[in-house]
């Protein structure tokens, strides 16, 4: 890139942060507070940590914040459960575990939610790089040996900025 072109999209500096969850009580206060961001309506946030590290249980946390009751399914075999908010808000959790073929996206009509209005949620996005924006927020989940979580949150939009300056103040 020429030194006098400024890259299309600017990461902003300062977008990671870390946690440390000491008990489910702070990933049920963590959801509580992404859950109040305006800046979540829209937002796609990614989910990484290897089996295992939280990343459904914070979805449910999160779900839970945002007002949903009843069952709330791992989607592992149907690979999206799409969920509704009180307020209408249209929310889709992915699970891309055992996503193998390009082709699955484009029948699946994938493309079109991503486009779409919505909350967003993937775990496992690595198994669908290429076909998904950038994540507004990444959250990297990892278990730690003191049964403890290390929460790395990496935003890479403005969106994902607006989002980290709200919630890991």
């Amino acid at each position: 890139m020429a030194d006098d072109h400024l890259p299309i999209v600017e990461t902003p500096k300062g977008t990671t942060r870390t946690l440390r969850w000491c008990s489910e009580a702070d990933t049920d206060a963590f959801a509580k507070s992404l859950a109040a961001a305006p800046a979540l309506r829209d937002a796609f946030i990614a989910l990484e940590g290897d089996l295992g590290a939280g990343k459904t249980t914070f979805v449910r946390h999160l779900l839970r914040a945002l007002g949903i009751e009843g069952r709330i399914k791992s989607p592992t075999y149907a690979v999206v459960e799409p969920h509704e908010a009180p307020d209408g808000l249209a929310i889709f959790h992915f699970d891309f575990y055992r996503f193998a073929d390009p082709r699955e996206w484009d029948d699946a009509g994938f493309r079109d939610i991503f486009a779409g209005p919505g909350l967003k949620l993937a775990e496992w996005p690595e198994n669908a790089a290429g076909r998904t924006p950038p994540a507004d927020l990444a959250i990297k989940i990892e278990a730690m040996t003191d049964d403890t979580r290390s929460v790395t949150l990496r935003a890479n939009t403005p969106r994902g900025s607006d989002l980290l300056a709200r919630i890991a103040a």
